[in-house]
Protein backbone atom coordinates (compact mmCIF):
# COMPACT_ATOMS: atom_id res chain seq x y z
CA UNK A 1 0.00 0.00 0.00
CA UNK A 2 2.66 2.65 0.59
CA UNK A 3 4.41 1.53 -1.99
CA UNK A 4 1.24 2.11 -4.29
CA UNK A 5 1.00 5.74 -2.83
CA UNK A 6 4.83 6.48 -3.26
CA UNK A 7 4.03 5.86 -6.83
CA UNK A 8 1.02 7.76 -6.95
CA UNK A 9 2.33 10.82 -5.72
CA UNK A 10 5.49 10.69 -7.12
CA UNK A 11 3.57 10.43 -11.01
CA UNK A 12 1.19 12.93 -9.58
CA UNK A 13 3.91 15.45 -8.67
CA UNK A 14 6.18 14.56 -11.46
CA UNK A 15 3.12 16.20 -13.60
CA UNK A 16 2.43 19.49 -12.05
CA UNK A 17 5.03 21.54 -14.29
CA UNK A 18 2.78 20.31 -17.23
CA UNK A 19 -0.44 20.99 -15.43
CA UNK A 20 1.03 24.73 -14.42
CA UNK A 21 1.45 25.46 -18.11
CA UNK A 22 -2.29 25.09 -19.05
CA UNK A 23 -3.88 25.80 -15.67
CA UNK A 24 -1.77 28.12 -13.79
CA UNK A 25 0.10 26.92 -10.56
CA UNK A 26 -1.18 23.93 -8.59
CA UNK A 27 -2.80 24.48 -4.63
CA UNK A 28 -3.82 21.34 -3.45
CA UNK A 29 -7.34 21.39 -2.72
CA UNK A 30 -8.74 20.39 0.65
CA UNK A 31 -9.97 17.16 0.35
CA UNK A 32 -12.82 14.96 2.59
CA UNK A 33 -13.50 11.68 1.81
CA UNK A 34 -16.47 9.50 2.75
CA UNK A 35 -17.56 5.66 1.59
CA UNK A 36 -20.92 4.00 1.91
CA UNK A 37 -22.66 2.28 3.05
CA UNK A 38 -23.19 3.92 6.45
CA UNK A 39 -20.22 6.22 6.03
CA UNK A 40 -21.34 9.74 6.49
CA UNK A 41 -21.79 10.88 2.82
CA UNK A 42 -25.73 11.65 2.95
CA UNK A 43 -24.90 13.20 6.37
CA UNK A 44 -21.99 15.20 4.80
CA UNK A 45 -23.89 16.55 1.35
CA UNK A 46 -26.47 18.17 3.93
CA UNK A 47 -23.68 19.83 6.50
CA UNK A 48 -22.76 21.15 3.32
CA UNK A 49 -25.72 22.47 1.97
CA UNK A 50 -26.17 24.08 5.19
CA UNK A 51 -23.22 25.68 5.23
CA UNK A 52 -23.90 27.35 2.22
CA UNK A 53 -24.16 30.94 1.71
CA UNK A 54 -24.75 32.08 -1.73
CA UNK A 55 -25.61 29.29 -4.74
CA UNK A 56 -25.68 25.24 -4.62
CA UNK A 57 -25.63 23.82 -8.63
CA UNK A 58 -27.07 20.24 -8.62
CA UNK A 59 -26.55 17.51 -10.80
CA UNK A 60 -27.76 14.06 -10.32
CA UNK A 61 -28.51 10.64 -11.90
CA UNK A 62 -30.46 9.03 -9.31
CA UNK A 63 -32.58 11.49 -6.34
CA UNK A 64 -34.53 9.76 -3.55
CA UNK A 65 -32.47 11.00 -0.69
CA UNK A 66 -35.00 12.82 1.23
CA UNK A 67 -32.76 14.31 3.81
CA UNK A 68 -30.56 15.65 0.82
CA UNK A 69 -33.82 17.13 -1.02
CA UNK A 70 -34.92 18.32 2.23
CA UNK A 71 -31.43 20.29 2.52
CA UNK A 72 -31.80 21.94 -1.11
CA UNK A 73 -34.78 23.21 0.47
CA UNK A 74 -34.09 24.34 3.56
CA UNK A 75 -31.02 26.52 1.29
CA UNK A 76 -33.28 28.10 -0.59
CA UNK A 77 -35.60 29.72 2.13
CA UNK A 78 -32.89 30.92 3.55
CA UNK A 79 -31.67 32.86 0.43
CA UNK A 80 -29.83 30.63 -1.44
CA UNK A 81 -29.90 30.12 -5.03
CA UNK A 82 -30.43 26.84 -5.86
CA UNK A 83 -30.43 24.74 -9.16
CA UNK A 84 -30.68 21.08 -9.98
CA UNK A 85 -30.27 19.02 -13.27
CA UNK A 86 -31.93 15.31 -12.99
CA UNK A 87 -31.17 12.59 -15.52
CA UNK A 88 -34.86 12.04 -17.95
CA UNK A 89 -35.51 8.81 -15.76
CA UNK A 90 -36.54 10.95 -12.71
CA UNK A 91 -39.02 12.82 -14.31
CA UNK A 92 -41.00 8.96 -13.97
CA UNK A 93 -39.29 7.61 -11.30
CA UNK A 94 -40.77 6.32 -8.08
CA UNK A 95 -39.84 7.79 -5.04
CA UNK A 96 -37.45 10.49 -6.95
CA UNK A 97 -37.43 13.98 -5.05
CA UNK A 98 -37.62 16.24 -8.19
CA UNK A 99 -40.88 16.81 -7.57
CA UNK A 100 -40.59 17.59 -4.13
CA UNK A 101 -37.63 20.35 -5.22
CA UNK A 102 -39.79 21.50 -8.29
CA UNK A 103 -42.68 22.31 -6.04
CA UNK A 104 -40.91 23.92 -3.43
CA UNK A 105 -39.42 26.82 -6.23
CA UNK A 106 -35.94 24.81 -7.17
CA UNK A 107 -34.95 25.51 -10.56
CA UNK A 108 -35.16 22.08 -11.59
CA UNK A 109 -34.16 20.79 -15.37
CA UNK A 110 -33.97 17.92 -16.64
CA UNK A 111 -31.23 16.69 -19.24
CA UNK A 112 -32.18 14.26 -22.03
CA UNK A 113 -29.66 14.82 -24.33
CA UNK A 114 -27.37 12.03 -22.98
CA UNK A 115 -28.56 8.16 -22.78
CA UNK A 116 -27.70 8.46 -19.35
CA UNK A 117 -26.65 12.07 -17.57
CA UNK A 118 -24.63 9.97 -14.58
CA UNK A 119 -23.48 13.13 -12.95
CA UNK A 120 -23.55 13.41 -9.20
CA UNK A 121 -22.34 16.61 -8.40
CA UNK A 122 -22.95 19.03 -6.07
CA UNK A 123 -21.11 22.37 -6.74
CA UNK A 124 -21.33 25.20 -3.54
CA UNK A 125 -21.08 28.87 -3.56
CA UNK A 126 -18.32 28.43 -6.21
CA UNK A 127 -15.44 26.78 -3.71
CA UNK A 128 -16.92 22.97 -2.54
CA UNK A 129 -17.41 20.50 -5.25
CA UNK A 130 -19.25 17.55 -3.56
CA UNK A 131 -18.59 14.45 -6.48
CA UNK A 132 -17.52 10.48 -6.86
CA UNK A 133 -19.81 7.63 -7.23
CA UNK A 134 -22.40 8.48 -4.49
CA UNK A 135 -25.86 8.29 -5.71
CA UNK A 136 -27.80 10.96 -4.10
CA UNK A 137 -30.29 8.24 -2.88
CA UNK A 138 -31.19 6.07 0.18
CA UNK A 139 -29.60 3.48 -0.93
CA UNK A 140 -26.40 5.17 -1.76
CA UNK A 141 -25.91 5.81 2.11
CA UNK A 142 -27.53 2.33 3.48
CA UNK A 143 -26.41 -0.32 1.21
CA UNK A 144 -24.36 0.12 -1.85
CA UNK A 145 -20.85 0.34 -1.60
CA UNK A 146 -19.78 4.11 -2.68
CA UNK A 147 -17.47 6.98 -2.49
CA UNK A 148 -17.97 10.82 -2.07
CA UNK A 149 -16.06 13.95 -2.24
CA UNK A 150 -16.04 16.54 -0.84
CA UNK A 151 -13.13 19.20 -2.54
CA UNK A 152 -12.52 22.87 -1.30
CA UNK A 153 -11.29 24.35 -4.82
CA UNK A 154 -12.65 27.35 -6.31
CA UNK A 155 -10.49 26.32 -9.34
CA UNK A 156 -11.91 23.00 -9.64
CA UNK A 157 -15.37 24.40 -8.95
CA UNK A 158 -15.29 27.06 -11.50
CA UNK A 159 -14.82 24.18 -13.60
CA UNK A 160 -17.81 22.14 -12.59
CA UNK A 161 -19.84 25.25 -13.21
CA UNK A 162 -19.10 25.12 -16.57
CA UNK A 163 -19.39 21.76 -17.39
CA UNK A 164 -23.12 22.08 -15.11
CA UNK A 165 -23.75 25.51 -17.52
CA UNK A 166 -23.79 23.38 -20.43
CA UNK A 167 -25.47 20.64 -18.97
CA UNK A 168 -28.14 23.24 -17.97
CA UNK A 169 -27.97 24.89 -21.92
CA UNK A 170 -29.39 21.60 -23.14
CA UNK A 171 -31.58 21.12 -20.40
CA UNK A 172 -35.05 21.06 -20.41
CA UNK A 173 -37.21 23.28 -16.93
CA UNK A 174 -39.05 20.83 -15.10
CA UNK A 175 -42.07 21.76 -13.20
CA UNK A 176 -42.76 18.47 -11.66
CA UNK A 177 -45.61 16.22 -12.02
Amino acid sequence: MRLALSLLASTLFATLPAYAEDHGPFHPASVDVYFSPKGGATEACVDAIAAAKKTIHVQAYSFTSAPIAAALVAAKKRGVTVAVILDKSQKTANYSEADFVAHAGIATFIDAKHAIAHNKIIIIDGAVVITGSFNFTKAAESSNAENLLVIRDPKMAARYLTNWAEHKAHSESYAGR
